[in-house]
């Protein structure tokens, strides 16, 4: 389970903050095979690459690897204001014993999530979930209420643990973005419209502000107005057009024939992509 701590001097008034990252270093430790199966996180003050006290008494045994870890299945973790967002981490590595159990921590900007051990579903794989949000939650376990200072680019260390007791702390084995969800809108008109007259395509960018549990307008924002003939399922780029300061969207295009008209915004390294259901407009001689 994904957990949520305070970081030092976090905001006292509303605790809106995500943790600092409490994952930033480990304990030197050795674990016993035939352990507990759970345990607590233990938060150490220097990140070090685990070993053994003695190199002889592991010169029979090597510290296990990791090779990556995969975020929401490579996909970008995208918040609104209303619902929780659950996301699996998948650790990848390998050991001559098979690996056991994995702490699994995420930090990124201005805060971080950490993780009780997991067991690996496979000797190659361990697999934990986390549960962002950005809305309220009274009376939950560990609500994890983001702001908007914590989207960007987060990344994935791992402590796992090996069938033989050996350790290894491994970080920054992969990364993810953690995004503010973006909506658009569109309307053409008018409609109908004769061949060759102008039309004008409006819409409005508005993106998650995880501060105020509200969408508001996305200001100063490239978003590519597409056109998708009747018949077609296919949409082209017609324009490129700058949202306003309130994130609204305004031009004009020649009506040539019947389709669908639509923005598209690809999205930053904040905010997630968004695309407007296409409005279509029935185009007469």
């Amino acid at each position: 389970m994904s957990r949520f701590a305070p970081p030092p001097g976090a905001r006292e008034s509303g605790g809106r903050d995500i943790a600092l990252p409490v994952a930033t270093a480990r304990a030197l430790r050795r674990k016993p095979a035939g352990r507990a199966t759970s345990r607590g996180v233990v938060v150490g003050a220097v990140a070090v690459l685990l070993t053994g006290a003695s190199a002889s008494a592991d010169a029979a045994s090597s510290a296990p690897v990791v090779s990556g870890a995969t975020v929401n299945s490579g996909h970008d973790v995208i918040v609104g204001i209303t619902h929780n967002v659950v996301f699996p981490v998948t650790v990848t590595g390998s050991d001559d014993s098979g690996l056991s159990f994995a702490d699994v921590d995420l930090k990124g900007p201005h805060g971080g999530f950490y993780t009780t051990d997991t067991f690996c579903e496979t000797a190659t794989a361990c697999t934990t979930v986390f549960t962002a949000n950005a809305h309220p939650a009274p009376g939950s376990d560990d609500p994890v209420d983001l702001a908007n200072a914590n989207a960007g680019t987060w990344s994935v260390d791992a402590l796992v643990d090996a069938n033989d007791g050996d350790s290894v702390f491994a970080p920054g084995v992969g990364s993810f973005g953690l995004k503010r969800a973006a909506r658009l809108m569109v309307n053409a008109s008018p409609e109908p419209v004769t061949k060759g007259s102008r039309i004008t395509v409006t819409g409005k960018l508005v993106r998650a502000n995880w501060d105020t549990y509200r969408y508001a307008g996305y200001a100063g924002r490239a978003v590519k107005l597409q056109f998708r003939p009747k018949g077609s399922s296919t949409y082209t780029t017609v324009a490129t057009v700058k949202t306003s300061n309130t994130g609204t969207l305004r031009t004009k295009v020649k009506a040539v024939r019947d389709g669908y008209w639509r923005w598209n915004f690809t999205g930053t390294t904040t905010t997630g992509p968004a695309k407007a259901a296409g409005d279509y407009v029935d185009v007469r001689p």
